[in-house]
């Protein structure tokens, strides 16, 4: 949901909890770490399809195709979809991204960012989406006087938890738990917006607790 001369979340790409050196799946825009950890390059303005796949973990989890009809049953028309470019270069809108999470059996909270995020219970969170504001510019040098927004994901793999920012050339390790409560602490300062993915729960155990679930104890209704 930008453009390719947005400017992203940090710049280093070196990190403590992992080597850093990854390799080509063969899709182009792809990357396989040794320990792991699947994460798709920005392409176009796909950064919503590439947010959902690397949450997800997985090159076919989602397709480009697949959220385009997404667009079309929210709104049945093709011209001028509301939910996504006119041009067809993805730039999908929240609306997608929740209804895309819905298919896959799971939903998104927003999380009110006046709320400090130590409130979190993250043993129920799978995973997290942050929408954040990007640049435009003409080539690499003369900005835009307007700004679109980008979708990248956050999630736990392998013990700590990741950046896995489709405009990174690699997934940024955040650390442990109270290292990335302070990492959404610093992004939530800022114009951006969280999204708290969560695994759907049984029909029968929906009670006012479990709505709030991804609050600890303390902080619950």
């Amino acid at each position: 949901m930008e453009s390719p001369s947005a400017r992203t979340l940090g710049n280093s790409l070196a990190d403590d909890c992992g080597n850093g050196n990854g390799y080509g799946n063969g899709n182009g825009n792809t990357t396989m770490m040794p320990h792991g950890i699947y994460h798709e390059r920005q392409t176009r303005h796909l950064c919503g399809l590439h947010a959902l796949n690397n949450l997800f973990q997985g090159p076919d989890t989602f397709s480009k195709s697949e959220l385009d009809d997404y667009c079309t049953t929210l709104t049945p028309r093709n011209w001028l979809n509301p939910h996504r470019s006119w041009i067809g270069w993805g730039n999908y809108d929240v609306n997608v991204i929740m209804y895309a999470l819905q298919q896959r059996n799971c939903e998104a909270v927003w999380f009110d960012r006046r709320r400090d995020p130590h409130c979190l219970n993250l043993s129920a969170i799978f995973g997290f989406i942050l929408n954040v504001p990007a640049q435009m510019s003409l080539g690499y040098y003369i900005p835009l006087p307007f700004q679109m927004r980008h979708w990248l994901a956050l999630r736990r793999l392998n013990g700590s938890y990741y950046n896995l920012d489709s405009k990174l050339r690699e997934p940024k390790c955040l650390g442990t738990e109270q290292e990335f409560l302070e990492f959404l602490r610093t992004q939530l300062q800022l114009d951006h917006e969280l999204f708290l993915v969560l695994n759907e729960v049984q029909a029968d155990s929906k009670d006012a607790k479990t709505q709030q679930r991804w609050l600890l104890p303390q902080f619950r209704d």
